[in-house]
């Protein structure tokens, strides 16, 4: 019969802390495995992120490259390729940013740009952000039209 007070851990499960600087006995003397001295045996130490004791940094050996353009605007890009088998699959009348998040392709912030890999069969309005010129022609000729937000 199982009986609460009875409980305990598997064996081996549960193993003792090393006690560190508990004297000679220990077995790990008085430094403690800290070894002699200096900062790092002391109390209260803490090491700087990216300190290498010393040595130059590695951000600091290595070279500054390239740069960020902060007005970057990205896009989402969708094909037209795509973009025709995603119509009929989702039977859409019309493209535009809500359709798109709402089938679940785009989401509520990005803004799309349509490009002209494959092709567009059928005539349908476009209510996107940027339009390759590729795709623009793509589409004005199957009967479709671009109108840029």
């Amino acid at each position: 019969m199982m009986e609460l007070h009875r409980l305990e851990p598997a064996k081996g499960a549960v193993k003792k802390p090393k006690r560190l600087g508990r004297g000679e006995a220990s077995g790990k003397g008085g430094t403690s495995t800290k070894g002699t001295k200096g900062q790092q045996a002391r109390t209260g130490y803490k090491s700087k992120v990216g300190h290498e004791g010393g040595q130059m940094p590695i951000q600091r050996r290595l070279p500054k490259r390239g740069f960020k353009n902060n007005n970057r605007v990205n896009f989402q890009v969708l094909n037209i390729g795509k973009l025709d088998e995603l119509i009929s699959k989702y039977k859409l009348e019309e493209v535009t940013l809500e359709n798109l998040y709402i089938n679940g392709l785009v989401s509520r912030t990005d803004q799309v740009k349509i490009l002209g890999n494959g092709e567009i069969k059928s005539k349908i309005n476009f209510k996107v952000n940027a339009v390759s010129e590729k795709a623009r022609k793509a589409i004005e000729a199957a009967g479709g039209t671009i109108e840029l937000l």
